[in-house]
């Protein structure tokens, strides 16, 4: 038995679902960890940057793995405070991740990351024997870097993007039953300079549903019109999906947003999402179309016929409801039937 896989206490840190990341670097600017369901309001409009000099920072985070109702078995940051998805785990392009996995469940499991670079002993799969048992806890490293050179010259990319984790233990060496169960989440990498969200939401596509849910009980998402709304779209499971937003579109690039007024990179308002894909994108709620319930929904159209649709609800700037929009959540909350 390894170190990691050494028997302690399930006592751990505690974080609010809404917190800074500990830094052990002094001025270090950190991002959020977010909760991934509501909307919530981020920092400063622009990521303030780090000194070049910094070198990133060491940032330590203490997560559970814990049963839900209804079967589910979700990741938080709190003892009781897990969630359908996980919450948003966000940090800088150079800093490292350290996260202190705690298993309060009856299964084996594992916590696995998509977009940045870790060791075997981090990889979360039975294979390297990089998983939690039942009661454990056990530690995961996962670092960034910004573009460099490597051996020969070549140009490499850096870990900056829109990411996801998730059990690769749970069920299979594969974790199949684990990321049926809801043991997923979005991890976002951002660039110095990159714009911040006012609210941000993980949408994952999950077999046939929309984060373990199908409509009318589909996760509805708010936003105030003109607030900037970051989505983190997931897919997983066995099935082929598109995501897709009425009146609203994106730019397909890393951000979602366009660099300046000669960017040729096209909008869409509809893309691809495979099992294991994952990308986001911001835009302006409201933007040119104004308040309303505007529905989302996987564009396979015996998906959303079947239930993997719900609603983008953009208030009026001062929180209250837009005419008809009331009207328009009562009869989605009809999905499925006869009209």
């Amino acid at each position: 038995m390894t170190d990691h896989h050494a028997q302690e206490g399930l006592s751990g840190r505690n974080f609010s679902r809404r917190t800074m990341l500990t830094s052990a670097a002094m001025g270090a600017v950190a991002p959020v960890v977010a909760p991934a369901v509501v909307g919530t309001a981020a920092p400063a409009a622009t990521a303030k940057p780090r000194g070049k000099s910094s070198g990133g920072a060491l940032r330590r985070i203490t997560m559970y793995a814990e049963e839900l109702p209804g079967g589910l078995i979700g990741y938080g940051l709190t003892p009781g405070g897990a969630t359908v998805p996980g919450p948003i785990l966000e940090i800088w392009e150079g800093d490292t991740l350290d996260i202190e996995l705690i298993n309060n469940t009856d299964r084996q499991l594992s916590i696995h990351p998509h977009g940045v670079d870790y060791s075997v002993d981090s990889d979360g799969s039975p294979m390297n024997d990089s998983f939690n048992r039942p009661g454990e806890r056990r530690f995961y490293t996962w670092r960034t870097r910004a573009p460099y050179q490597a051996k020969g010259g070549t140009w490499m990319p850096g870990n900056a993007g829109y990411w996801h984790y998730h059990d690769h233990a749970m069920g299979t060496p594969h974790g199949t039953e684990g990321l049926r169960k809801g043991l997923y989440g979005a991890l976002i990498v951002r660039r110095e300079g990159d714009v911040l969200p006012d609210r941000q939401y993980t949408v994952v596509f999950n077999d046939m549903t929309i984060n373990n849910k199908m409509a009318p009980h589909a996760p509805m998402f708010e936003a105030r019109l003109g607030e900037r709304v970051e989505f983190i779209a997931i897919g997983h499971g066995d099935q082929f999906h598109t995501f897709h937003i009425h009146a609203h579109r994106w730019v397909d690039n890393r951000t979602g947003m366009l660099s300046g007024p000669d960017d040729p990179t096209p909008s869409i308002d509809n893309k691809d999402l495979n099992p294991g894909s994952s990308y986001g994108f911001q835009l302006i709620a409201g933007e040119g179309v104004g308040p309303g319930a505007w529905m989302y929904h996987c564009h396979v159209q015996f998906h959303s016929d079947q239930g993997m649709a719900g609603i983008f609800l953009v208030r009026n700037e001062d929180g209250s409801m837009p005419p008809g929009a009331q009207e328009a959540i009562d009869r989605y909350r009809g999905h499925g039937n006869d009209h």
